[in-house]
């Protein structure tokens, strides 16, 4: 493949963008990122004319793929040439406020923002004046965005940020814990039972591989917050509209948080977040209430106009079985490659996401319950080697995952997201033929 377009762009973006991107994932890719020219179904072509088949799915907002329909590009022109914003409320946000009620079950009221991050600052702001309460607790290895409450690292009582810019006494109040642990959540309400705001968590670590509950833990989750009088919020910004279908993730596991936020695929493909709950809670936002939340953008007509024709799309068409039965074919498809060519990796992932994990496990390869991604069942072979938290996923060979398998699949026209910990999407734009081509492809590069 010829790169020379996207070498002159890196070159001019370097002098005028700090690591010449505007994300810092974005620049993962070695020597250099190609620069993407346009979008075009389940595919995006670069600057230099290559095309390949995205798994990216602009890291999980485009569910319909990079063609939106008919009716979601229709929403969109109508808004954005009736004028860019108005900096006074609109009755699309009504509508999609309503849908999303509707729809997800802890979801009461809704609160709009611009992105994931600023939906997590926010909800965790929300939590700390509705309890009144200051601690928070995460899960390592979880993702919760550029926010200084989560960008943080270590054990219980041993805390500290994990990234410059942050003074250690932010991470003062910050108790990361690891996912899937139940004694060691239950010895952190032990001891700080009566100061914790909220348990803040993906109910699917999306971010650092994918990796599942095991039985019982979002419930333990539960009981414990109940118990304690604190928050569960659940973290959907990738999950939401993904997995579970319009009711999301918890509706998937049965388990209610008290708060949600959403981001990615609740905007259509543009900028959004948001943060739902139960009315009592979310009456406690500026103006109902005394927690400050404002945003010049927040509410967005385009996005909002966007989010609601996308996930309307999504309840009056095949959507979720299209895009899950492909996830299942794809998963299954690489199980089987990996059973003969590297036993030792996971496969992971649930509905429409998916990843190959490079554990180093010694066990034999995933039995028939996890043949379409680990589902953390314990009759599974794999059951005590297949990845249960962060830290498991960042045991894996991620230098091998980048520097090798990576760069292999971008020659055989596959774009993955550039790391071994981010998720990877199917959308309603691929095909069968398009999920045989990559199972082929990644028996190729393994």
């Amino acid at each position: 493949m010829n790169h020379e377009r996207s070498r002159e762009l890196y070159d001019r973006a370097l002098s005028v963008m700090p690591g010449g991107v505007n994300s810092s994932v974005r620049a993962a890719p070695r020597p250099y990122p190609f620069f993407v020219e346009r979008g075009d179904g389940a595919h995006v072509v670069d600057a230099d004319g290559n095309r390949y088949l995205d798994y990216a799915m602009g890291y999980g907002p485009l569910l319909l793929g990079h063609d939106m329909p008919e009716s979601v590009q229709s929403a969109v022109q109508s808004y954005a040439s009736a004028g860019p914003m108005y900096g006074a409320p609109t009755e699309v946000e009504v509508d999609l406020a309503e849908f999303v009620a509707r729809h997800v079950p802890s979801v009461e009221m809704i609160r709009f923002v611009n992105s994931g991050t600023e939906a997590t600052v926010s909800a965790v702001r929300l939590a700390r004046g509705y309890t009144g309460n200051d601690k928070v607790v995460v899960m390592q290895g979880g993702y919760h965005g550029a926010q200084e409450t989560t960008l943080v690292e270590g054990e219980p009582g041993h805390v500290h940020p994990s990234t410059n810019g942050i003074p250690e006494s932010f991470a003062e109040h910050t108790v990361p814990v690891p996912f899937n642990d139940h004694e060691a959540i239950t010895e952190v309400f032990e001891e700080h039972g009566d100061e914790i705001a909220c348990v803040l968590t993906e109910p699917i670590l999306g971010n650092n591989g994918i990796v599942l509950p095991v039985e019982g833990y979002h419930e333990h989750l539960r009981d414990l917050c109940d118990d304690h009088d604190a928050l569960l919020v659940f973290d959907e910004v990738i999950t939401g509209f993904r997995v579970g279908g319009l009711g999301c993730a918890q509706s998937r596991f049965g388990v209610t948080p008290d708060v949600t936020t959403f981001g990615k695929i609740v905007g259509g493909g543009f900028p959004v977040g948001a943060i739902g709950g139960k009315t009592e809670i979310l009456e406690h936002f500026t103006p109902a209430g005394d927690v400050f939340q404002s945003g010049t953008f927040s509410g967005h007509p385009v996005t909002m106009a966007a989010g609601l024709a996308t996930l309307e799309f999504c309840a009056e068409e095949d959507v979720y079985d299209h895009v899950n039965a492909l996830g299942d074919r794809l998963r299954e498809g690489l199980t089987e490659v990996v059973a003969d060519r590297a036993p030792e990796y996971t496969v992971v992932g649930t509905d429409s996401m998916f990843k190959v994990v490079f554990t180093r496990a010694d066990s034999g390869p995933q039995s028939e319950c996890c043949a379409a991604g680990c589902t953390q069942d314990a009759a599974c072979e794999r059951f005590g080697e297949c990845p249960k938290n962060g830290a498991d996923v960042g045991n894996a060979e991620t230098d091998r995952w980048e520097r090798l398998f990576w760069p292999a699949m971008k020659e055989e026209g596959v774009f993955l997201t550039p790391n071994q910990f981010e998720s990877q999407f199917v959308s309603y734009a691929h095909t069968e033929a398009d999920i045989d081509r990559t199972i082929e492809a990644y028996e190729r590069c393994l």
